[in-house]
């Protein structure tokens, strides 16, 4: 291997364990791969990073993350919060049920797992608390909820995984509904065992005329993921519109419906979404350059040589994936294990046979789970920073709920119709 790609991944690992950001990190390790090579200039740095930027569907991230949080300030969560309680919350240990239902429905707005947390977490936890749950379990099923946020569509990490390794962002989005949904329901059952077994609490009985009031207070939340995919699937706009046509629908159901925000909100809101925009972005296009030169090295080739050389099969390659991304994802940011991970990989599984989009989603759900495995999960941090609990306290009660997911993400490679279902409906 040349000196120049060599350099390319020390220079990576030693920023990162230096304590760099990821930006940065990634970037120095392209510096130093052009300044070895004589056949790069720096010419190349700007010509990459203005075609990896100059892409349609790279505007679907700031205006999904506009919409996100247009929802998220506008009054979406106790509605969705009233209509979760009113479905679920009469079962045993209802109201945790109730958190990761909620989180469910929020995931299909925010895109964001952090942003799903807060939100919902915001609001759940307190009430758990109050109905007599530990503090530190009420904490768990916080972060262990907040993990859909970038499984079920819209999802920031889908639309950046696609755009980074080529994948067709449409079907990665279509590609997380039922995968989403699927782990809910198995996080929900595991909560259930647990409020069985410990005795926990559960709301009053079932009452229909509470879910109606509820659900038609919450109607115009549950009508924007209908409304974006409906779009999709029918063929009335790209993925990148719908994040446009979500933003639309987002403002109107704010200000006209719910009215829970003002003209003063909104200027806010797009303030702290251009940010977040600007620092994505930068750390996006420095990301594919990186992904650039990788493919430029042919590192992508040789690891794939060398994993066809000892791994027979497609299921040991699965077993290596899920082993590599749940310990990456207790070490590593959500962003960083995608843009690094992501171009070096995709090939390779595309070598063994596997669908792409089956692939993307399952790399995706594994990070996800990631954001609630300790020490160093996003998700468990907010969860902790919410209920003041600390990390080890939280952890203990989230081992078992991470195994459930570890169980989905086996699931989801052994099964790809769970992933390609909906993809292959569209065509």
């Amino acid at each position: 291997m040349q000196t120049a790609a060599i350099a390319l991944i020390v220079v990576l690992l030693v920023g990162m364990a230096c304590g760099l950001e990821i930006t940065w990190a990634l970037g120095l390790s392209c510096i130093a791969a052009v300044l070895l090579d004589p056949k790069l200039t720096f010419v190349v740095i700007a010509q990459r990073i203005f075609a990896n930027s100059n892409s349609f569907s790279m505007l679907a991230i700031p205006a999904f993350m506009l919409a996100g949080d247009v929802m998220s300030k506008g009054g979406l969560s106790k509605r969705l919060v009233a209509f979760a309680d009113s479905l679920v919350g009469w079962i045993s240990g209802g109201i945790s049920l109730v958190s990761i239902v909620a989180c469910t429905f929020f995931a299909a707005i925010s895109g964001s797992s952090v942003a799903t947390t807060a939100a919902i977490g915001g609001l759940m936890y307190p009430e758990m608390v109050k109905r007599g749950y530990p503090e530190s379990y009420a904490a768990a099923v916080q972060a262990i909820g907040g993990t859909l946020g970038i499984v079920i569509p819209p999802s920031i990490v889908l639309v950046i995984y696609g755009n980074i390794t080529g994948t067709d962002v449409g079907a990665l989005l279509m590609a997380g509904i039922l995968p989403g949904v699927v782990c809910s329901v198995f996080l929900c059952l595991y909560a259930y065992y647990k409020a069985k077994k410990c005795g926990f609490p559960k709301s009053d009985k079932f009452s229909f005329k509470r879910f109606l009031v509820s659900f038609k207070d919450a109607v115009w939340a549950l009508i924007m993921p209908v409304i974006i995919l409906g779009g999709i699937y029918a063929g009335v706009f790209t993925p990148t519109e719908s994040a446009v046509v979500a933003v639309v629908y987002g403002l109107i159901v704010c200000l006209a419906v719910y009215r829970e925000i003002s003209m003063k909100t909104i200027w806010e809101i797009v303030e702290n979404t251009a940010e977040g925009t600007a620092n994505l972005m930068i750390l996006v296009v420095t990301a594919q350059m990186f992904g650039w030169l990788i493919s430029y090295y042919q590192i992508p080739q040789a690891v794939t040589n060398f994993m066809l050389a000892f791994v027979s099969n497609k299921y040991m390659f699965w077993a290596i994936i899920i082993i590599l991304l749940t310990i990456c994802g207790m070490f590593l940011e959500v962003g960083a294990t995608n843009l690094i991970l992501g171009p070096i990989l995709a090939p390779i599984a595309a070598a063994f046979g596997i669908d792409p989009v089956q692939f993307g989603l399952v790399f995706v759900f594994l990070l996800a789970m990631g954001q609630a495995t300790p020490p160093f999960g996003t998700c468990m941090f907010v969860a902790c920073g919410i209920s003041k609990q600390s990390v080890g306290q939280v952890s203990k009660h989230l081992v078992p709920f991470v195994v459930v997911e570890i169980l989905c993400g086996i699931l989801f490679a052994l099964v790809p119709g769970i992933s390609l279902l909906l993809p292959s409906i569209i065509g």
